[in-house]
């Protein structure tokens, strides 16, 4: 909206008119009398009427003197206006007058003589109250200082916005002295694009006669030319008595140090939320690269356009390595950028390895353990935050101007470096966000550290874990026998799951599955005692009954702090009678599946789990002709966390019943349709269907 949209009110009449009575001149109701060189009254105002109480018809043709004047003062009256008619000099001041009610009231006068045409002479008065005159002398008084020494800037523009009068304070903010002002429009007076808004709110205030009260203009006059100052403005309409548009009024009061506070807490706030939602969003997971990736997306876009974290490469390969003191190798797990750059585009990964010159801000992070601040970089400086030359390339492009390096440190250990840009914002970084950077570095660290120590301890709860399971095919002649063991997918910790198949000299076959309650490497080693001992007492020939009750006692028996409890079904296989003993220590029962019938969830006394203790365990004698298998599994394969039990065990059966070539292609296809992403728990399978007996060739001696 320009000015040209805004016409004044007043358009198409001569400046200055207006369509009533208005000004000083209303206020003080000065009276006009006209006196011939007699000193008869010849002309009576209305106004001379409410002032002295006398009618036009009661005052003309009278005595001025005797019909106003007391005896006392007589004399001194008809001295003044001789004097005046003789000489021409104005007369101004004050006189006692008494009116009609007969009180006498002192009027202030101003008294010429006028000539005619005829060359004849006449005095004039004017005259108004000398009280209502004195207050309104002290109130423009006091108003006139009340402006000139206020520290709020005044102004009052007409209808065109343009300037009529300004204060000193005003003159001071905008740098320009107060008569310069004078007749310049608003726009003239402020040119600068951001108070264009202020303009469009003055045209609404002087058309609508709604005022703006206490609103903020944050700009630049030429008082500061080089830093942004905030006002907190105020607009009201100025109307005469009788409701004649006169312009528009402006209070301004430098609010810059307020505002500059605001902004601070404001920031300060900001700050603190960023924390705040870091700390939630960090360390979700036990996995070292998404906690890098996390703290990726922590950062940007607030406070930085783009970032890269950094993990030194011996801290991921090696349990208390240092890094090299002449180039620092890191694997880059992780960047983020606002912008679709090329920048954008970099490799990331924990196989993706770069190695920094002893003066990159990375380097320069783990030498000192400090951060490092780029305030405002130029081409040598993008050469020491990116990897390459090439890289360097992309941040100029993308426009990086300020750059950041942050050590992660985690337990007195660094572990590698934050990198921080600033491309799209167009403030550089300051301390303030170096401290911001630092936290979410320093939290990060631990969140990374804690994952790092988690996975090597999980590797090791792993290994340890297969190692104790069996290491060659389970394999005997009456049984095709395929079993799987699969770790937690997710950063949960290896488990205790365990299985074994156990051929014993008589011909029969021993099948057991198992499940240490707990994770890592107790779970992993109690889960090797048991299976040890499983051995042992099958080979005794023992009831699976018996069994499991030394296991249960071997449990109990231990002299751990950290009792473990295990579930566990054992079946012992006879191929000459075509059955199966089973026992069950608190495990989800068996599945039998039998050709041509549906498979069938064993109906067997639960029992208690292992390290319970108390209550004895009882062997079930099952049918397992040829070609029927058995199914044993831990709880992994089934459970999950928003589906009953029952109804994953029901499509269990269901999947057991479409039945494969194999034992193998078994277990493969119900890891396939049952195990879940992120799965939080191992899963031991073993499937053994019988067969007729493979016959065994004795070479002759």
């Amino acid at each position: 909206m320009s000015e040209v949209d805004h016409q004044p009110l007043d358009a198409g009449r001569p400046e200055g008119m207006t369509l009533g009575p208005s000004g000083l001149m209303d206020i003080l109701g000065v009276a006009a009398v006209l006196l011939d060189a007699d000193g008869r009254i010849d002309m009576w105002s209305p106004q001379a009427q409410e002032l002295f109480g006398y009618t036009a018809d009661e005052a003309v043709g009278k005595y001025a003197a005797v019909l106003l004047v007391d005896s006392a003062h007589l004399d001194a009256a008809v001295r003044l206006f001789e004097d005046v008619m003789e000489t021409g000099r104005s007369w101004a001041g004050a006189f006692p007058i008494r009116c009609k009610d007969g009180r006498t009231r002192l009027v202030e006068f101003r008294n010429v003589r006028l000539t005619d045409s005829l060359g004849d002479c006449h005095a004039l008065g004017l005259a108004t109250d000398r009280s209502r005159l004195q207050t309104m002398e002290r109130g423009l008084a006091l108003a006139y200082q009340l402006v000139a020494q206020s520290p709020i800037g005044l102004a009052v523009m007409d209808t065109g916005l343009r300037y009529l009068s300004v204060n000193p304070a005003l003159a001071r903010m905008h740098g320009l002295p107060e008569d310069d002002h004078i007749g310049r429009p608003f726009r003239e007076v402020l040119p600068r694009p951001e108070f264009r808004q202020a303009e469009e709110t003055l045209w609404e205030v002087l058309g609508t006669g709604v005022p703006v009260v206490d609103r903020y203009v944050v700009g630049r006059t030429a008082a500061d030319p080089d830093s942004d100052h905030a006002w907190a403005v105020s607009f009201y309409r100025l109307e005469d008595q009788n409701g004649v548009v006169l312009g528009v009024a402006c209070s301004v009061v430098d609010v810059t140090d307020r505002h500059s506070a605001s902004m601070e807490a404001d920031r300060a706030r900001r700050r603190l939320a960023l924390i705040a939602d870091g700390s939630a969003r960090l360390g979700t997971s036990l996995d070292v690269e998404r906690t890098a990736r996390e703290l990726a997306d922590v950062v940007v876009p607030e406070p930085a356009d783009m970032a890269a974290v950094d993990i030194l490469d011996d801290v991921l390969e090696e349990e208390g390595a240092e890094p090299a003191e002449d180039t620092a190798v890191f694997r880059a797990l992780a960047s983020k950028t606002t912008q679709p750059t090329r920048a954008a585009r970099m490799e990331t990964g924990p196989e993706v390895v770069v190695a920094y010159p002893p003066g990159h801000l990375a380097a320069l992070c783990v030498r000192t353990g400090r951060p490092q601040l780029i305030t405002h970089a130029d081409a040598g400086d993008l050469l020491r935050i990116a990897r390459d030359e090439d890289a360097a390339a992309d941040l100029a492009e993308a426009g990086v101007h300020s750059a950041m390096a942050v050590p992660l440190i985690a337990r007195g250990r660094i572990l590698g470096v934050l990198g921080l840009g600033r491309a799209r914002d167009p403030q550089p970084f300051d301390e303030d966000d170096v401290t911001v950077a630092w936290e979410l570095a320093s939290r990060a660290a631990v969140c990374i550290d804690n994952a790092r120590l988690h996975q090597r301890l999980r590797s090791t709860a792993e290994t340890l874990q297969r190692s104790l399971l069996p290491q060659l095919r389970p394999c005997h002649p009456c049984l095709e026998v395929a079993a799987r063991y699969r770790p937690a997918q997710s950063s949960s910790e290896v488990g205790g799951d365990w299985y074994d198949v156990i051929t014993l000299d008589d011909g029969k076959a021993v099948l057991v599955v198992g499940d240490v309650m707990g994770s890592g490497v107790p779970a992993a080693t109690t889960m090797g005692r048991l299976r040890t001992a499983a051995s042992t007492l099958a080979a005794l020939h023992l009831e699976p009954a018996q069994i499991l009750g030394e296991l249960d006692k071997i449990i109990q028996g231990r002299e751990h702090a950290d009792h473990s409890i295990a579930t566990c079904v054992l079946a012992v296989y006879d191929p000459d009678r075509g059955e199966c003993r089973v026992a069950n220590a608190g495990h989800l029962p068996p599945i039998v599946v039998r050709g041509g019938e549906r498979p069938e969830l064993l109906d067997l006394p639960t029992g208690t789990p292992l390290g319970v203790g108390g209550v004895p365990f009882q062997n079930t004698v099952v049918r397992l002709g040829l070609g029927d298998a058995l199914v044993l599994y831990t709880d992994g394969l089934v459970e999950t966390r928003d589906q009953p039990i029952d109804e994953r065990l029901a499509v269990l059966v269901d999947l057991l019943h479409a039945r494969d070539r194999s034992v193998e292609e078994t277990c493969d296809r119900l890891l396939t349709e049952l195990r879940l992403p992120g799965c939080r728990d191992d899963v031991a399978l073993l499937i053994a269907r019988s067969r007729p007996r493979l016959l065994t060739v004795t070479p002759a001696g």
